[in-house]
């Protein structure tokens, strides 16, 4: 397995590490519970060096990724960053991904750490006759996260500039205590927070600044925390057997006139299933492959399910029969055997609060 440029400084910390997508991760170092209470209530830090990233340069760059992704990227304003995905002829979702516009012929895209080299040998496929370089640059590239309520205060006394300007979903270069940096307001905790993109031998100068200020979390917090956020994980509630249309994602292709690889097959798509969330107020959380019934009619299976340390009750999501997925509808999931009653609700289940 891949190991991030941190793996060491994981190990003295006493982290208990997992496969993620063909990388050796830190899973927890101590309580996951408390990991995720953290990034709740302060900040947590998480090295995300097992996701992918790609620069795609030149004049072309913007109208390539307008073909090889669902969304429009020629019109994103530099700086700004758009979360998009990748789908295959048929329409079956390759990828979920953010592409961040750099500069006016210069964009990163970041794909999850399973699907990287997918992405990649997609964009080789795609490149035709657009005038672009491609570079793959994730074996490179390390990425901490700093997530949570504290997290603009932590890093506004170590940046030359003021994080706080940043918007959701915008990215600018800056230095940390001397180290150049790419400071990005996105994340996937449901938190407000930053995610920095440096070279692999800048990675342990800017954790060391960091990991006394911010509580290390590893990736079992990390999945908690987008399940309460309601965040779609790759190979959970996305996948080739799943369009963006199934995916709630339509509206980044409603409009878009120029082509794309996929568009025939999701155009003019009725969704089969949809992603809905439930909740219970009963202890006995749903997992991933729990059958949802409505009476003797099964209307679906969870996807991602678990105990919401936030909310203090079972949340899941699922993919439902459209037709069967009203808000406030009353099902049942099938647990071992056992059916246990449930609710389609709202999502995100959690959202935070506003400063």
């Amino acid at each position: 397995m891949a190991q991030s440029p941190l793996h060491a400084a994981h190990e003295k910390l006493g982290a208990s590490f997992t496969d993620f997508g063909g990388w050796d991760m830190p899973l927890k170092y101590g309580n996951e519970l408390d990991e995720h209470r953290a990034v709740r209530s302060t900040a947590g830090l998480f090295d995300l060096s097992h996701m992918g990233e790609i620069s795609v340069t030149g004049p072309d760059a913007g109208a390539f990724l307008d073909y090889a992704l669902i969304s429009t990227l020629s019109t994103l304003k530099v700086g700004k960053a758009k979360y998009s995905m990748i789908v295959n002829e048929d329409g079956g979702i390759l990828d979920d991904l953010i592409s961040y516009r750099l500069a006016e012929e210069d964009y990163l895209v970041v794909p999850n750490a399973s699907n990287t080299d997918t992405v990649w040998q997609a964009f080789q496929e795609r490149l035709g006759d657009f005038e672009v370089a491609l570079s793959n640059q994730s074996l490179e590239t390390a990425l901490i996260a700093v997530q949570g309520p504290d997290s603009v205060a932590i890093l506004q006394p170590l940046l030359d500039q003021d994080p706080d300007q940043l918007s959701y979903y915008s990215a600018a270069p800056m230095s940390l205590q001397g180290t150049d940096v790419l400071v990005a307001r996105t994340g996937y905790t449901g938190e407000d927070g930053f995610e920095l993109y440096v070279p692999n031998e800048d990675a342990q100068v800017i954790w060391d600044y960091l990991v006394d200020k911010a509580a290390p979390a590893g990736l079992a917090a990390r999945d908690s925390l987008r399940l309460e956020a309601s965040m779609p994980l790759y190979g959970h509630e996305l996948s080739t057997e799943v369009t963006p249309v199934e995916a709630g994602m339509t509206r980044a292709f409603a409009k878009k006139e120029m082509d794309f690889v996929g568009k025939q097959a999701i155009a003019d798509r009725a969704p089969e299933t949809v992603i809905a969330g439930l909740t219970s107020d009963q202890r006995r959380a749903a997992r991933e492959g729990a059958e949802v019934y409505r009476g003797d009619h099964k209307i679906g299976v969870v996807t991602s399910g678990q105990p919401s340390p936030t909310l203090g009750y079972p949340v899941a999501l699922a993919h439902l029969d459209p037709e069967c997925a009203d808000i406030g509808t009353d099902v049942e999931i099938d647990i071992r055997g056992r059916r246990y009653p449930f609710t389609i609700s709202n999502t995100p289940f959690y959202t935070r609060k506003e400063a």
